[in-house]
């Protein structure tokens, strides 16, 4: 995958078990880290979307799990746009450990265009074109 952003973090004590691997559910929040500094570094935040009452709840989400994430490891989440259209947009991420080329774990992400009561609205012109 040739990523649009590139993440870096740190596998936390809290996100581990007790035999120092990281909790199968700790990689949807990584995602989100990806998804939130790619949308940062294309010129908007989450904030300014619902400011402009845009919402993008995940409508599906999955992940593959190849290697285990360790307690302490530097992870790199990396995520693009896999595809928008009118009130839908989609990430890919893949995790790897730090400087590897090879994903620890790779994932999916779907998102609907809403409004604040939760109907649907298309995506705004500006962020299609940021994405």
């Amino acid at each position: 995958m040739s990523a649009a952003s590139v993440s870096r973090l740190r596998v936390r004590y809290a996100e581990t078990d007790q035999m120092g691997v990281a909790w199968h559910g700790s990689y949807f929040a990584w995602f989100e880290v990806g998804r939130t500094d790619l949308l940062r570094e294309r010129g908007t935040t989450y904030r300014e979307l619902e400011q402009q009452d845009l919402h993008l709840p995940v409508v599906e989400a999955r992940a593959r799990y190849r290697r285990p994430a360790r307690y302490d490891d530097l992870l790199e989440i990396h995520t693009r746009v896999a595809s928008h259209s009118g009130a839908r947009v989609a990430f890919e991420y893949e995790v790897r450990c730090d400087g590897a080329a090879d994903p620890i774990a790779t994932g999916f992400t779907a998102h609907a265009a809403v409004d604040g009561r939760g109907r649907p609205r298309r995506l705004p012109a500006e962020l299609r074109r940021l994405l």
